[in-house]
């Protein structure tokens, strides 16, 4: 009797402590509203316009599915080895348990399904009592609130299977490059062995073992009479191709690391924050075409130095292709959006368009001879530019000193017109960099600019004189197909129709005879311009046709010369340029004219077969010959005086005019020239030089740079000393996705 009361007092006492016990650790478990609310960390996926995958981004790389949605392989597979009478039990098995307990493993090794999940989602992993004890307690919450079949593709889609790939379906692609419901048994066999211990049973890492594991869960399906001995063999056999980019990271951004780079972290972070953009699930709709970016990735391995290549659609402002170096790998620098860098005469076409609005003809005539230029009311030495080429054709029009580039003839200009005037012509066409100066020198394209920058400005060429706004993201929705954001194009007037009509056509001389004539595609019109800085640092070509914009700028990071005197725009950028339009032009499928969407009376303007040489109406007898957009009640009628038959001299108030500054006039006095002129000096545009804005002074001397010194104004700007990849790192580690 005493022995039957003490039994009973024991049993009372560790019921007591045992509700005791269960009664503290349940103040730290999840309630079930918690468990209810549990939603997996979900990959956001980044899509191309097309909606193709550019690349995942997530902390633990998942792509949920349905239950029903499985390879039936799969769902048997792991059943049989992890859990195969999930079914029947509710939730734990406790005679496993004491089984487990008594063979010494402390519980340990007896989990089932749901046990397993609950300690994915809410435990660590850590070997305990109190840790079993509380998996349990959440497992029986679990098989209360859920089906057995939620919970199955819960766990189907949350736990691990090795490099980076949680849930069945990311393991799926991860490993073999397929959805989880296309996988043969022998794949399933795989991946169901790697359940209790991922890494050590890795096909990637050690075959063999992964071979052992498999072996066993095949077994466990013929033990269970789920599949056939012959079944078992076949799977056993099976010839696995495996996908070679398993072992990718998170930041390995496979197709368009530095597009994908500049969303990242100008766009998507600072507004959504790391956690919803690699958790979250997001559906990220953006503006790059794959193909068109294979294709820019392609034509710039062509280039031996760094540099960089962007196209942009015209028409919207659509980033279609960005390429931001040669290897994301081993320099994270943008150098399409962060590379300020001299343009050289890339920029002239904006002294040009300036020109126009100011109501100058690219059938004109200007000086392209050796000048020295002193700023009024400044004790500092004239200032002396050169040809490229350090010679001079005296007289040209306008549309000659565009095409072949000549230096002399764009700073007149800019003296003419005011510099003031060209930079903020500048502004409205896209440039926003803060170098960008009103100084005579900036009309030959001293100030630093972006890639991007120079793709917007030449744009407005493009689509007769509207200013786009690049885009790269055109909506973003959640992971219940929310739109959180929609972009769209954003679209001002820089230029009148006809001046942008205008400056376009004078472009397309410097593809057909000027220093782009090895762009040329046959069928199709094109513009465009090269450019080239002083000691060979910096080359460049931008242009377009009909629906696309592309601007290649090639440099060394350090600022070493490209090489010598072939190191220009025509001879580095332009091959590249050309290369990747010659491949976008088929992709795209882009008209081969560009489209007249305006009549003559709404643009102003209309076509004038000219002669280059003279800029009057061409003759059978004049040599160089194109088509150009002119003012429409400005067109001249009288023949070519250099060239046409018997021209005799008629007066014509449209005649081209002779633009000369005081300089100009005094030597040409000198030399007694003027029976030389195209046109006589009466003809001469009217406007008063000394009313001309005075040039803005060079800024002032500044101290020696410490270390070493370059020269240039990037030995004074403000520096951070630190590599592009220690401030990216940093950049990472802010936005804590390490």
């Amino acid at each position: 009797m005493w022995l039957g009361m003490t039994l009973l007092v024991c049993i009372a006492v560790v019921s007591v402590g045992l509700a005791l016990y269960i009664n503290k650790i349940s103040d730290t478990l999840p309630t079930d509203d918690e468990i209810l609310a549990y939603r997996a960390n979900e990959a956001s996926i980044v899509y191309d316009r097309k909606g193709r995958v550019i690349t995942e981004l997530y902390v633990e790389n998942r792509k949920p599915m349905k239950l029903e949605q499985f390879s039936k392989w799969m769902v048997m597979s792991i059943l049989a080895a992890e859990d195969s009478q999930f079914y029947s039990h509710k939730g734990i098995r406790p005679l496993a348990i004491l089984r487990s307990l008594f063979s010494g493993e402390g519980g340990q090794g007896a989990s089932t399904i749901t046990q397993q999940l609950a300690r994915n989602l809410f435990l660590s992993s850590e070997k305990s009592l109190d840790r079993k004890a509380k998996e349990a307690i959440i497992s029986l919450h679990m098989e209360r609130l859920y089906s057995k079949d939620k919970l199955l593709e819960t766990y189907l889609n949350a736990i691990y299977f090795g490099h980076g790939a949680w849930g069945i379906d990311a393991a799926a692609h991860s490993y073999f490059n397929k959805s989880a419901s296309d996988l043969t048994l022998g794949e399933a066999s795989i991946l169901a062995g790697l359940v209790a211990a991922p890494e050590k049973y890795s096909p990637i890492r050690n075959m063999s073992l992964a071979k052992a594991r498999q072996n066993y869960v095949l077994n466990r399906l013929v033990h269970l009479d789920w599949i056939t001995r012959e079944e078992a063999n076949a799977a056993a056999q099976e010839q696995l191709k495996f996908n070679e980019r398993t072992e990718k990271s998170k930041l390995a951004f496979n197709k368009a690391p530095y597009f994908v780079s500049h969303i990242l972290f100008k766009e998507l972070i600072p507004v959504y924050g790391s956690d919803k953009i690699y958790k979250g699930g997001m559906r990220i709709y953006t503006t790059l075409d794959l193909d068109v970016q294979q294709a820019a990735e392609e034509s710039m391995e062509k280039l031996k130095s760094e540099g960089g290549l962007v196209a942009l659609d015209p028409t919207d402002g659509a980033v279609l292709a960005l390429v931001g170096g040669k290897d994301f790998e081993q320099s994270k620098f943008n150098r399409v959006t962060q590379a300020f860098r001299q343009s050289g005469s890339a920029f002239k076409p904006i002294v040009y368009a300036a020109a126009l609005e100011a109501g100058y003809r690219p059938i004109d005539h200007i000086m392209d001879t050796p000048i020295s230029l002193r700023v009024p009311n400044s004790s500092g030495p004239a200032w002396t530019p050169h040809n490229f080429s350090e010679t001079y054709v005296g007289e040209e029009t306008l549309l000659n000193a565009l095409a072949h580039s000549h230096n002399t003839p764009a700073v007149r200009l800019t003296y003419m017109l005011g510099p003031m005037n060209v930079v903020e012509t500048a502004r409205r066409m896209g440039i926003s960099s803060p170098y960008l100066t009103p100084t005579l020198s900036v009309g030959l394209g001293v100030a630093s600019v972006t890639p991007l920058e120079m793709a917007v400005v030449y744009s407005v060429f493009a689509n007769n004189g509207s200013r786009v706004e690049p885009y790269f993201v055109r909506e973003i929705r959640s992971r219940e197909g929310k739109v959180l954001q929609q972009n769209s194009p954003k679209i001002t007037e820089a230029l009148q129709p006809g001046t942008a009509m205008i400056a376009r056509s004078m472009l397309q001389e410097v593809i057909r005879a000027g220093t782009g004539s090895k762009a040329r595609l046959a069928g199709f019109e094109m513009f465009g311009k090269t450019g080239t800085t002083n000691d060979y640092t910096d080359a460049w070509f931008a242009g377009g046709v009909p629906g696309l914009v592309a601007v290649v700028y090639a440099g060394n990071d350090d600022l070493k010369p490209l090489g010598g005197k072939n190191a220009t725009g025509s001879h580095v950028a332009l091959p590249v340029w050309s290369s990747f339009i010659r491949s976008a032009v088929k992709i795209l499928e882009t008209p081969q004219v560009f489209p007249r969407e305006l009549s003559d009376e709404e643009s102003g303007v209309r076509v004038m077969r000219v002669c280059v040489e003279s800029g009057f109406p061409a003759s059978p007898e004049c040599k160089k010959v194109t088509n150009i957009y002119m003012p429409a009640d400005r067109i001249p009628t009288a023949p070519c005086p250099l060239h046409a038959e018997g021209a005799a001299e008629m007066e014509d108030s449209n005649a081209p005019q002779l633009l000369l500054l005081d300089q100009d006039k005094t030597d040409l006095e000198a030399v007694k020239k003027d029976e030389e002129l195209l046109v006589s000096q009466d003809q001469l545009p009217i406007f008063d030089p000394s009313q001309i804005p005075p040039p803005v002074p060079p800024p002032p001397d500044l101290p020696p740079a410490e270390g070493n010194s370059t020269g240039s104004w990037r030995d004074y700007i403000k520096k951070d000393d630190r590599s592009v990849e220690e401030r990216y790192q940093e950049l990472l580690k802010k936005y804590n996705i390490q």
